[in-house]
């Protein structure tokens, strides 16, 4: 592969022998048929997890319990996604991405029938709960599965592919639930989503394979914990895995916290739009990303010096955004407030890049391990995110204003954590060159770099 044109951007060298040359071929359709299959694992956790956005008021009404026991249900699943993530990471580089979604595939399965036959409120958040490990396990799952069969230069492109289709399940959760709840009723809906889930994972078994065809899996002796923990210490001691980490943090959690559990009250509670409007709007959010997400992935894949300038300029829009918002005084016009969530729901497809930086800078036995770490950020801004806001509603009396300034906040610490981390990330390029080693693109020492002496004493 000849050295393309210098970039500001730092790419990674190769983690893994021959990367080079398997980079200049694309993979085969039965590569792109495998990968389908994991992603429909995707597509069916997306709609489990957001099933409750429409079944709510019923959920509410079946437990009885108010709004504060019912927002319980979204935050345990948050948090029991965020903390599988980690482990998610390790069980793939140990056990394979067709078993961990197979397994993903059967606690989705048995949340569902659960939640199905579920009639009291513990019941029903131990059902939400199991769901929610079952979701932690696919997204990394389907990443790495992308990694094994995907050169690097496609990489980008599938895991935004891959994002885009988990928007299709949540529009499954959407208008198609409602009727079946307002049809069906409780029982079946739920009872038929869970035997459908089931059924999948005969697919999985049938199609998915972890490796390409006259590739043999490396095999992964027993571990103990210790060095499991040097495993993740390992893969978080990468200046290209910590990037990745703050690049999810910043980019993923204001659509996410809006979309899940905000979006909702501030449009109603604070703007005055009536429910059907509100969530009308709120579609958006899902579109955005859905048509956005493969076109990013297209433009980054052929051009990876450009991913770290649109992750900024996001950063930098979103930053404006919430600044017209939440300066504005009166009722925010509806083409403002469609113009705002489109701007902030490309955080979807611009948190993609982070899986990319977490599979450019480690090598392929411990690509899980990193994407786990990486996937934790957003999930732990959307929690930190979604329990200040509601915190800060308690105590200025409602004022969303006030509340969702946290948005801002948050935002401007992860772009500080991303500066320290960029600089740190071309400065590990520069030392690989300096020491001989084959980068993929030659980048342009910056005045605002790491200067390298000073980047060698202090990265890992």
């Amino acid at each position: 592969m000849p050295p393309a044109a210098p970039s500001s951007e730092p790419t990674p060298q190769p983690s893994v022998p021959q990367q080079r040359t398997k980079a200049r071929q694309g993979a085969p359709l039965r590569s792109w048929l495998i990968w389908l299959t994991g992603a429909v694992v995707y597509l069916l956790a997306v709609f489990h997890r957001t099933s409750f956005g429409v079944a709510g008021l019923e959920a509410a009404e079946r437990f009885g319990v108010g709004a504060a026991a019912l927002g319980t249900f979204t935050v345990l699943q948050i948090g029991v996604y965020a903390s599988m993530q980690i482990p998610t990471g390790i069980l793939v580089d140990r056990f394979g991405p067709r078993t961990i979604l197979t397994a993903a595939l059967l606690l989705l399965a048995a949340g569902q029938l659960l939640l199905a036959v579920a009639g009291t409120y513990w019941l029903g958040l131990a059902a939400r709960g199991v769901l929610g490990l079952g979701d932690a396990l696919t997204f990394v799952s389907v990443l790495r599965l992308a990694a094994n069969h995907f050169p690097i230069r496609q990489y980008t492109l599938v895991t935004t592919l891959t994002g885009s289709l988990g928007f299709v399940g949540n529009l499954g959760a959407t208008l198609p639930l409602t009727l079946l709840l307002a049809g069906p009723g409780w029982l079946p809906t739920f009872l038929g989503a869970g035997l459908a889930t089931a059924l999948v994972a005969i697919l999985i078994q049938s199609v998915v394979r972890d490796v390409p065809a006259g590739t043999e899996r490396p095999a992964q002796p027993r571990v103990p914990a210790r060095q499991i923990g040097r495993q993740v210490l390992t893969a978080w001691r990468v200046p290209g895995t910590r990037l990745g980490f703050w690049t999810h943090f910043s980019t993923m959690f204001a659509p996410a916290t809006l979309g899940l559990l905000w979006g909702m009250p501030f449009l109603v509670q604070s703007q005055g739009y009536s429910a059907t409007t509100a969530s009308s709007l709120l579609m958006v959010l899902v579109f955005g990303p859905m048509l956005g997400g493969p076109m990013v992935g297209a433009l980054t894949s052929r051009r990876a010096e450009v991913r770290m300038p649109l992750v900024i300029g996001y950063l930098v829009t979103a930053v404006l955004v919430w600044s017209v918002v939440l300066s504005w005084q009166a009722t925010l016009p509806l083409g403002l407030l469609i113009a705002a969530l489109l701007l902030l729901s490309l955080g979807g497809p611009a948190s993609m890049v982070a899986f990319a930086l977490a599979r450019d800078y480690n090598p392929l036995g411990r690509v899980g391990t990193a994407t786990g770490l990486v996937n934790v950020g957003g999930f732990t801004a959307t929690t930190i995110a979604s329990l200040l806001i509601g915190v800060l509603l308690q105590f200025s009396g409602g004022d969303f204003r006030i509340a969702l300034s946290a948005m801002v906040v948050m935002l401007l610490t992860g772009a500080w954590r991303i500066a320290v981390w960029y600089r740190r990330t071309r400065a590990a390029v520069f030392l690989a060159e300096a020491r001989g080693e084959d980068v993929p693109v030659r980048i342009h020492r910056k005045t605002w770099d790491v200067p390298v002496p000073l980047a060698e004493s202090r990265l890992p």
